[in-house]
């Protein structure tokens, strides 16, 4: 009876080892980066200060440097002692696919994180906020969105912003021509050169194109916001080892306090290519998404947004 009692307990405790193992083993984009020794970043080439190329065509940037901080964290979980950092270009239209289909394992861009994207991938806690406006030249007349009735207007293919002014401009009845540039630079280029009388996007990014264009002073961006854009870092769905390592990395990012020395770097100091400042003080959402980290892609969980502009981004 002694034996059989002991050959229970020890069969009890191998079969206890065994699923302890198996719930260490490596699973999804961990198992990927391990089997391969290397991370797929998927960057952007012009989203100023986020993620673009400098005169050297090295890619740097806010979202960069975060990635950065994130695979360093990768290569500790996984014990490595080199790993490979590839860079991988993606647009506003492919980032998504690319992400699915496994060819990148991190976006570091500028993307805004909503409830429809999360039905795709997943999000990092949030690392920026900003909101969606327009960029046009100074004395052109338009001041919000209603002005634009009737005129031409341009956003960048696959992004949130185009989407909603797709959806503001039936609403509205303002009869806009809407024009769709292949990625920032292209759209920019389109009221540049007087194709269109105004970009809609990103308040940031508006900011970093025109501060850094040839003629900074003739632009302006509209005090108008047409919705809150939380922005976090993108990767697979449903990959809860590889969402745990992500997290922790941003979150310690935050905790640390290196996260204002990002900030102050990339936002309130000179900047490659041009050394321009763009001198843009944290906002009120971001220090709260920075002090209660979340991933959320509903605009309510950033309550220093106003409820009129939370209600606009409900509808899209």
């Amino acid at each position: 009876m002694k034996k059989l009692v002991l050959a229970s307990l020890i069969g009890a405790l191998a079969l206890g080892f065994n699923v302890s193992a198996q719930a260490q083993e490596l699973t999804g984009t961990l198992k990927k980066i391990k089997d391969s020794g290397r991370i797929v970043i998927g960057v952007r080439d012009a989203s100023i200060p986020f993620s673009y190329l400098d005169d050297n065509k090295n890619y740097i940037g806010y979202s960069v440097e975060l990635c950065d901080r994130i695979a360093s964290a990768v290569q500790r979980r996984l014990g490595l002692t080199a790993m490979q950092r590839t860079y991988q270009p993606v647009t506003s239209a492919t980032r998504i696919p690319l992400m699915a289909n496994g060819t990148i394992d991190l976006e570091c861009g500028s993307t805004t994180n909503n409830l429809d994207r999360q039905k795709q991938v997943s999000f990092a806690p949030t690392t920026f906020v900003t909101a969606n406006r327009l960029l046009y030249k100074k004395g052109s007349g338009i001041k919000t969105l209603a002005d634009m009735k009737g005129k031409t207007i341009v956003s960048t293919a696959g992004t949130s912003n185009l989407r909603q002014i797709t959806a503001l401009n039936n609403d509205r009845q303002l009869g806009m021509t809407i024009l769709t540039g292949k990625d920032h630079s292209d759209s920019f280029l389109m009221v540049e050169t007087g194709r269109a009388a105004a970009f809609a996007m990103d308040d940031i990014l508006l900011a970093g194109l025109s501060a850094n264009s040839k003629t900074p002073a003739d632009w302006e961006i509209s005090s108008e916001a047409l919705s809150v854009e939380p922005y976090g870092i993108m990767l697979r769905k449903d990959d809860p080892q590889f969402q745990a390592v992500v997290d922790e990395a941003i979150k310690r990012v935050f905790s640390s306090g290196d996260i204002n020395k990002l900030y102050a770097k990339w936002f309130q100091s000179p900047i490659p290519p041009r050394n321009v400042n763009l001198g843009i003080p944290m906002s009120a959402e971001l220090k709260q998404a920075i002090a209660k980290p979340t991933n959320s892609g509903d605009p309510a969980a950033y309550a220093a947004v106003p409820e009129a502009q939370k209600a606009t981004m409900k509808k899209r």
